[in-house]
């Protein structure tokens, strides 16, 4: 693997070599040689410039943990690697308080005033939405976003912007599948963010029950805005369902989870999707109250033991102690983040052009990618007609103070065939 690593960076160093000198990354840069014409706006010879949309603050400010896991991946690859392909990298992150309005703003600062060579994980489906015909337009990569909305690897009309994580709609039928074979005449209620995400999720699940004994007997929605999905959860367990799926962010993950445990007239089997699924947002609860609830994941929990004696996973913990100081390595977030600079770092290695154009097409021609933090078996595959990076995912349920895998890691794209626009 190391031999791999050392050939990658060699290839692409030749790959700078042959693309000729750049003027340092100032606007309209452009590539000569065999890249010729390629923008090379926020890369030099020496440096890369990225820039992350993060809800550091307002209702999804639990996510603001990734961007930390990000920078000290950057911050130790800088230090103690030369970077990547021998360029140091710069990462610029900016909150959007969970706005999409705002994320266009930011987004406009971060390509127009910062010049950043790509947009790194921009977080959010309504944000990254609200941002990506603007990033298409201007060319601009917006690589590896936040978000598993299944948009990203289906349209066709925005080459510049790609996932990273499992899409929505194949976590859905995973649920699906779980409870055919535990549960084939569960009577199902749902609760969900009303945008993108929710309905994307919610819609997933409802077309893979078609034609089983599953039924969907009552469901809510909330707005980002509410203070509490408290009467939502009043009034799903009025329909006395035995199965609660929980299609929530952080935030509201924790309200839903609580109101479940307060409620001991109700016990459905509670289902919360990957995304709320952090022990930050279970352990306000209580962990006594969330005994049993089932999600699925495809990145390596810190707080899982059978890890301990992981490379990579020492790896972290001891560069997260470097170069994050005070940031609990046993956060997931913290996880995610350093997985998914990773990715980009592989990306990067494999680009055949150090530019703009270069990275837009690496990161759609990714053959069995392996990332240190991702569960064995889960590797980043895309290609032109499939633009989803990561769909594999295991199933997990919660026992004492932390997750625990079951089952085997399922490639959705075997068992339930590719997604299509």
């Amino acid at each position: 693997m190391r031999a791999s690593a050392i050939g990658a960076t060699a290839l692409l160093l030749l790959a700078v070599a042959a693309c000729g000198g750049r003027d340092g990354g100032t606007a309209g840069t452009a590539a000569s040689g065999k890249c010729q014409g390629q923008q090379t706006t926020g890369i030099t010879d020496k440096s890369i410039k990225l820039g992350g949309i993060y809800p550091l603050s307002g209702p999804a400010s639990a996510y603001g943990d990734i961007p930390k896991g990000i920078k000290a991946y950057f911050d130790y690859v800088n230090a103690e690697k030369g970077g990547i392909g021998g360029r140091k990298v710069e990462f610029v992150v900016r909150d959007d308080g969970y706005q999409p309005p705002k994320a266009v703003e930011e987004a406009r600062r971060l390509v127009e005033q910062e010049q950043v060579f790509a947009l790194f994980q921009t977080l959010g489906t309504p944000s990254s939405t609200a941002t990506w015909d603007y990033a298409n337009q201007r060319k601009v990569p917006q690589v590896f976003v936040a978000t598993g909305a299944s948009k990203w690897g289906t349209d066709t009309t925005h080459p510049w912007t790609i996932g990273w994580q499992p899409n929505y709609i194949s976590e859905a039928r995973v649920y699906a599948q779980y409870l055919k074979t535990e549960k084939p005449d569960a009577k199902v209620a749902v609760l969900y963010q009303n945008d993108d995400f929710g309905k994307d999720l919610f819609g997933g699940f409802t077309r893979a029950i078609e034609g089983t004994g599953i039924k969907v007997v009552a469901e809510q929605s909330y707005e980002v805005s509410d203070p509490s999905v408290d009467p939502q959860m009043r009034n799903l367990a009025e329909s006395k369902a035995d199965v609660l799926l929980d299609i929530t962010t952080p935030k509201f993950g924790s309200q839903a989870l609580a109101a479940d445990a307060r409620n001991t007239a109700w016990n459905p089997l509670h289902i919360v999707n990957n995304v709320a699924a952090s022990i930050t947002v279970l352990k306000p609860v209580g962990f006594e109250n969330v005994q049993g609830v089932v999600s699925s994941t495809y990145y390596k929990d810190p707080n899982d033991p059978m890890w301990q004696n992981d490379a990579e996973m020492a790896l972290y913990r001891q560069k997260m102690g470097q170069y994050a100081a005070g940031a609990d390595p046993n956060i997931p977030y913290h996880a995610f983040g350093w997985a998914v600079a990773s990715s980009f770092h592989k990306a990067m290695d494999a680009a055949a052009c150090p530019t703009r154009e270069g990275l837009r097409d690496s990161v759609r021609n990714l053959k069995g990618v392996q990332v240190g933090m991702l569960l064995p078996g889960v590797t980043m595959d895309t290609s032109p007609g499939d633009g989803f990076p990561i769909e594999s995912m295991q199933l997990m349920t919660f026992k004492g103070e932390r997750w625990e895998l079951f089952g085997q890691v399922i490639d959705t794209r075997k068992e339930f065939g590719p997604l299509t626009g």
